[in-house]
């Protein structure tokens, strides 16, 4: 059959098999460019764009190199000065080993399942690790976590400075259990509050132990307070009343505290309890905390404005100084408990 009235199924085939047709027909390098051209053109008018595609991606790399190397091949074959004649096999092992080494490769593995090959080069991703990041590299979250039991009191805390601002707190008083939430929320920190205690008698002994418990798990995750902004300073408003808090993490107890609350209770829960709370936080967590009402009429209000404030104020405190980069905020060197 004339080259030219080949269908166009004929160059479906793997590349390789037109390396002996060439061979065998003794086409020299100009007249093999020559057919290539003539192909890629009817292609393009019979089958459009995507046959056009397939056949330069097939054959035009056959159209400089390969011609050249298949003529050699064909000029050798039909020598008569080589004084032998070429088996059958002989000739195909001649022809294969003229071809570009992918098309041998795909010559010989013609047993196994076939695999398709795509003209763009495009990595895989079989034979890539992706790696992550280890465990140990990346640093855990601040988290304290302490359990205080006495004859009053059985109270277990758990806070995450780095958390979401997830709200957890069960301590037989609801008033500051809405007070803990406010630590949470605007604090972004998580926290976990369970707590029993001799609420039959009064709050005072839960109230206070809960403060204690908190305070110790801040000082525990804190750690060497490495790279905080270790201050921290907010002004809350909540309707007509109006606190400012200002805090430092210097390791060293302090409470300013002047809130004047115009009640003496706040449903069940006693107002005196607000200061008692705040000075036991302090006294265990090591921090430098004052607090200053700057309007307020309604108690709740007053208290509530407090816990949000000092929230912000902890976060801005215990949240990373990028330009610190991990050292201890101190001239000193230290920020240690005292």
């Amino acid at each position: 059959m004339p080259l030219r009235t080949l269908p166009l199924t004929s160059f479906l085939v793997p590349v390789y098999r037109f390396g002996p047709l060439i061979s065998d027909l003794a086409l020299g390098g100009a007249e093999a460019s020559s057919f290539v051209r003539f192909e890629q053109e009817r292609l393009t008018t019979q089958s459009g764009c995507l046959a056009r595609s397939l056949f330069s991606c097939l054959f035009l790399p056959l159209s400089s190199a390969s011609t050249t190397m298949f003529s050699q091949a064909s000029a050798q074959l039909v020598q008569p000065n080589l004084g032998f004649m070429l088996s059958p096999t002989q000739k195909a092992s001649t022809v294969s080993s003229s071809l570009p080494r992918f098309l041998r490769m795909e010559s010989q593995s013609q047993s196994q399942p076939c695999q398709s090959i795509s003209c763009a080069s495009s990595p895989t991703n079989n034979n890539l690790s992706q790696e992550t990041p280890s465990s140990s590299l990346i640093e855990s979250d601040r988290v304290g976590e302490v359990k205080r039991v006495t004859k009053e009191t059985n109270v277990s805390v758990k806070i995450n400075l780095d958390g979401t601002g997830i709200a957890d707190s069960s301590t037989g008083i609801p008033f500051l259990d809405h007070m803990l939430d406010q630590l949470a929320s605007h604090g972004l920190f998580d926290v976990h509050v369970r707590a029993t205690g001799d609420v039959h008698i009064d709050d005072h002994h839960t109230n206070e132990d809960i403060a204690l418990a908190i305070g110790t798990a801040l000082l525990k995750a804190l750690g060497e307070r490495k790279g905080i902004n270790r201050f921290g300073d907010f002004t809350a408003p909540l309707d007509e009343a109006l606190i400012h808090v200002s805090l430092d993490l210097s390791g060293r107890p302090y409470l300013g505290y002047n809130l004047e609350i115009p009640t003496q209770r706040v449903g069940n829960y006693d107002t005196q309890l607000v200061e008692h709370f705040f000075q036991s936080l302090v006294n265990t967590s090591g921090m430098t905390l004052h607090i200053r009402q700057l309007a307020g009429e309604n108690s709740h209000h007053i208290i509530e404005a407090t816990f949000k404030a000092f929230a912000r104020a902890l976060r801005q405190a215990t949240e990373n100084d990028p330009r610190r980069g991990g050292t201890i905020p101190s001239s000193k060197g230290v920020l240690s408990r005292s």
